[in-house]
């Protein structure tokens, strides 16, 4: 652990002690519930954080401190009402009896949100100009509206203090409120409020002398800021060096959180949660700009993930705390492991922000690879027990995630295991998507469950293609089937594809078809795999137009994601079309002719190519799963009334000898990777 000691050094936020120098930041999870409340879920998914070692977890990404700052969205936590008090008491109780500490962030949104929900309210912003990510109207705020949520602030305050939380932090980045006042961008106001420097502040300023006046001096107060707006109309890095300065002076803040970008555009969103296309702390320098003019410690997390990047920064002095939040929602026990020298066990977040992408859709925060994350109210664990039960021999087909996760719980379990991948290599589906641009770091799922099987002392076959004989041979007491699919390019027979007239984005990214001068890509599902094949044909030198059927191409990828394929495909000249159906491709000459047509209008359009790649998701391989059914012990079925409820499946109760057979992922119908996992995790947790 020495090579890590910086990390374990204990430093006081005002007179709080965080026990090391490692952060999980503020991120809205959209766990809040019972009108915005941290009932079970959001209590149990900060506690595994503190049980895994987190010195300081500051929870509640945008929690609203006002009636009229829409929480419902989110999810988020609604700080308005004193109802929150015992839940925070809760959670509070639950992150300290493991020796963690936990703050919130309370923000008012401004014009930052959704208006059309939860109490239709009117938004406001400084000058009511409209925030283009939300698409979000909203009116000039009046002065009563300030002195009002002025209050507000110091209210939330309390009421965190009421419910023993550690402290609050303000959040003055991504153009809520508070920094809405800061940015001329936005504030074009002539009055107190607007204009000159001292009056671009003076809303913080009240906010922060409201907040300190209501809890007092010993209640750690934070504020989280970007490093620069990264607008030409915005604020700059020197701006923001000015500000942090101004309010570290006024001796009423105790810490900033540094980020960097602003976020009120598609693109600027992009660079607030870095995904994997972006080099690892992008950003830092901005922070450590910051700290240079300040005098209180400085937490800086964006594209941190692992603990020798963690180490190499509090070395250098550039930053106080390393924030480490996506690494959290990947392994919540990071520290912990740390800390056994098992750095090398630690599944580490590998960018795919899956998580935070479901966020901007409304949806909650999940991981990509570790289904257990948020979902430890219900008892799905981190840490997989011994079972004391039989003894059985589990024998696994498919070596991508959903197998390799399979074996890896099972094995964990005490079972014997059996792997069999037909591929020289393990990594299924994974393995071709991280040979796309921008998607290398994907392969790092499954080489953590790789690893893991190796430490579990799993048998793993490469090259077996199993059959009937070779599953019967092994005698399994569980077999389990991850086959995963195959490209589905025979839906439409008059796309050509039984004739060699299509290829798939599969044949593209794995080498195995020659790239074409010029190629149309048809996305009939718009997520990762059309985008990824255009930007690596591209990449190539191909001259590629990416035509879909849907609203736009990649309409399926996430707010943080897809503008990052959109700068990369703009810069190399890919035209993207959309609202265009693949209907037929037929030869013509030594050219082939795809023809397109508008489903709102019946209009026809043809294009004449060297190549067409057709993406039109997976079709199941479930040949082997039909050919072992029939002698299987229960024919193939999983109880959902037990799966759902993440209960032992009936079968394992029965004496009965036999095989019992599963089958998970895309060999039963396309998900995701985190739909494979999920399903591999659940059903062998109870193995």
């Amino acid at each position: 652990m020495s090579q890590f000691d910086l990390l374990f050094q204990p430093l006081n936020i005002n007179k709080l002690t965080i026990r090391n120098r490692i952060v999980s930041t503020a991120h809205a999870e959209v766990y809040a519930t019972d009108g915005g409340m941290t009932t079970d879920r959001y209590v149990k998914y900060y506690e595994e954080k503190a049980k895994g070692g987190c010195g300081l977890c500051i929870c509640g990404g945008s929690s609203v401190v006002s009636i009229d700052s829409p929480q419902s969205w989110w999810s988020s936590v609604n700080l308005s009402t004193d109802r929150i008090i015992p839940h925070f008491q809760n959670l509070a109780d639950a992150v300290h009896k493991h020796g963690g500490k936990i703050m919130i962030q309370i923000t008012h949104m401004g014009r930052r949100s959704r208006w059309d929900g939860e109490n239709w309210t009117h938004l406001m912003s400084p000058s009511g100009i409209r925030e283009p990510v939300h698409r979000a109207t909203c009116k000039i705020i009046e002065e009563e509206d300030i002195w009002r949520i002025i209050g507000d602030f110091a209210q939330a305050a309390k009421r965190a203090k009421a419910g023993g939380l550690d402290g609050v932090e303000l959040s003055a980045v991504h153009q809520h409120l508070i920094d809405q006042f800061w940015s001329p961008r936005v504030n074009k106001r002539t009055d107190q409020w607007g204009g000159s420097f001292e009056n671009r502040m003076r809303f913080g300023l009240e906010v922060v002398k409201a907040v300190r006046a209501a809890v007092g001096p010993d209640f750690v107060v934070g504020m989280r800021i970007t490093g620069d707006e990264f607008h030409p109309d915005g604020l700059s890095h020197d701006d923001m060096r000015q500000i942090a300065a101004y309010y570290a002076d006024t001796g009423m803040i105790d810490y900033l959180g540094v980020v960097g970008s602003g976020c009120d555009t598609h693109n600027t969103l992009a660079n607030v949660i870095p995904n994997m296309s972006y080099p690892p702390e992008p950003f830092l320098h901005l922070a450590a700009g910051i700290k240079q003019v300040v005098s209180i410690p400085v937490i800086h997390a964006q594209n941190i993930k692992d603990p020798n990047q963690a180490q190499r920064i509090l070395a250098a002095g550039y930053v106080d705390f390393v924030g480490m939040t996506r690494a959290h929602i990947a392994d919540p026990h990071l520290i912990t492991k740390i800390k056994l020298n098992q750095a090398d066990q630690i599944r580490q977040c590998v960018g795919a922000n899956y998580c935070i992408d479901r966020q901007y859709m409304g949806l909650d925060v999940l991981c990509i690879q570790n289904a257990a994350t948020s979902r430890e109210y219900l008892g799905l664990p981190h840490i997989i027990e011994k079972t004391t039960g039989p003894l059985r021999h589990v024998v696994v087909v498919g070596g991508g995630p959903g197998g390799l996760e399979a074996a890896r719980v099972a094995a964990e379990r005490g079972h014997k295991v059996t792997l069999l991948e037909r591929a020289q290599e393990l990594g299924g589906q994974v393995v071709t998507a991280a040979k796309a641009p921008q998607r290398d770091q994907m392969a790092g799922i499954t080489r953590w469950l790789a690893m893991e099987l190796t430490r579990l002392g799993v048998t793993v076959q490469l090259g077996v293609e199993a059959d009937v004989a070779i599953v019967n041979d092994l005698k399994p007491d569980v077999c389990i089937l991850a086959t995963g699919g195959r490209p589905f390019l025979e839906q439409n027979p008059e796309w050509g594809a039984a004739e060699g007239l299509v290829v798939s984005t599969w044949d593209i990214l794995n080498g195995t078809v020659e790239p074409g001068k010029n190629v149309l890509i048809y996305d009939a599902i718009c997520e990762f795999s059309g985008m990824s094949a255009a930007d690596f044909l591209a990449s190539n030198g191909s001259l590629v137009e990416l035509v879909t059927g849907d609203i736009k191409p990649g309409v399926g990828i996430g707010g943080t994601t897809f503008p990052t394929y959109y700068r990369s495909l703009y810069e190399k000249a890919v035209i993207m079309t959309a609202d265009l159906a693949l209907e037929k491709v037929y030869r013509e000459g030594d050219k082939l002719v795809a023809l397109l047509e508008n489903e709102y209008t019946g209009q026809q359009e043809e294009r004449v190519v060297d190549q067409v790649v057709v993406e039109n998701g997976t079709y199941a391989n479930d040949e082997l799963y039909f050919a072992l059914k029939a002698d299987s012990l229960n024919k193939g079925q999983i109880d959902n009334e037990a799966l759902f409820a993440l209960q032992p499946q009936p079968i394992l109760a029965t004496t009965e000898k036999g095989m019992i057979l599963w089958r998970v992922g895309d060999c039963i119908s396309q998900h995701n990777v985190h739909g494979a996992i999920y399903d591999a995790l659940r059903l062998c947790k109870d193995l």
